[in-house]
């Protein structure tokens, strides 16, 4: 077995063609699909069912599947530890973030660490799917750690330090009866159409489990998955939405109405909990804590 074996074999699991897969790792598909071959005869294994649309894991596959991308990330970090003795710190760091990031500005410590190490490359990864996919992204060494929002349990494979909190508030239409209030209560939000994001966003799911919590349930007309555009169909009136106040637009944030109880957005350094990351990611994540974290917590949100 050799590494290339479990790079190709990681490719085509994660894309599920042998021709993306042939494309992400640079080799002609015959080569790869040999590669491929020959990693299953010396395993004695069968990894993928094959068929003309896609390419799907078999249960000898999903096995390896974890373990290849332990093993492959344990090779990068040697190669990486003897490149840090050699000539300075140096390596890929990747790095899963949201589509914004209230209360944090990301760019100064990123601007400052790569140039002090400016052998490191550092790999930013948004997904359109929102925070819980960027959560289990480090969870299943996709990623090296990520900037995210993931209110209530998290995967045991992952611990997250809190960075960032603030109060979800709601924002209306001008001329909407709520427009103005000093506060509303969430029981006068049930039955109202409202506008959010997809549901693995860590704004929607912390206003979901609020209103679980409550047993209130809250009627959602349109999905969105920028939070610019939630605030603009709101104003033209198609409904009400509840947001982190430092991800609206800057002249639509004193418009807003606090709610009671509200819930709480809060972004946090997302890392592996058991697997250890190179000392290039070890010393972004500390550059990350030493900036934001940890930050205090919030008031009772349900209170």
């Amino acid at each position: 077995m050799e590494l290339r074996h479990l790079e190709h074999f990681l490719a085509v699991a994660e894309t599920g063609s042998f021709t993306r897969a042939a494309e992400r790792v640079h080799v002609v598909q015959s080569a790869l699909s040999v590669s491929v071959r020959a990693l299953e005869a010396d395993l004695g294994a069968q990894l993928f069912h094959r068929s003309t649309r896609r390419v799907e894991l078999t249960e000898a596959g999903t096995v390896l599947l974890g373990e290849a991308r332990r093993t492959l990330e344990a090779a990068r970090a040697a190669r990486e530890a003897v490149a840090a003795v050699n000539d300075g710190m140096r390596g890929t760091i990747r790095v899963g973030i949201m589509h914004a990031l209230p209360g944090i500005d990301l760019a100064a410590p990123l601007a400052q660490f790569l140039a002090e190490r400016p052998l490191v490359q550092i790999k930013p990864t948004t997904n359109s799917a929102g925070s819980r996919d960027l959560v289990q992204a480090v969870a299943d060494n996709r990623l090296d750690l990520a900037l995210a929002a993931m209110p209530g349990a998290h995967p045991a494979e992952v611990e997250a330090i809190a960075l960032y909190h603030e109060p979800i508030m709601l924002a209306c239409p001008p001329n909407h009866p709520l427009a103005g209030r000093r506060q509303v209560r969430l029981a006068d939000l049930v039955g109202r159409p409202f506008l959010d994001v997809p549901e693995g966003w860590g704004s929607r799911m912390s206003v979901d489990c609020l209103f679980t919590a409550h047993g209130l349930t809250r009627t959602i007309i349109v999905e969105v998955a920028d939070v610019a555009t939630v605030c603009e169909l709101v104003r033209a009136g198609l409904g009400l939405a509840l947001l982190a106040p430092s991800s609206a637009p800057a002249d639509q944030r004193q418009l807003l109405v606090p709610v009671r109880p509200h819930a709480t957005f809060t972004v946090s350094l997302v890392l592996p909990r058991h697997r250890t990351l190179s000392a290039a990611a070890t010393a972004f994540a500390d550059r990350i804590r030493a900036t934001y974290g940890p930050a205090p917590r919030p008031a009772d949100a349900t209170g």
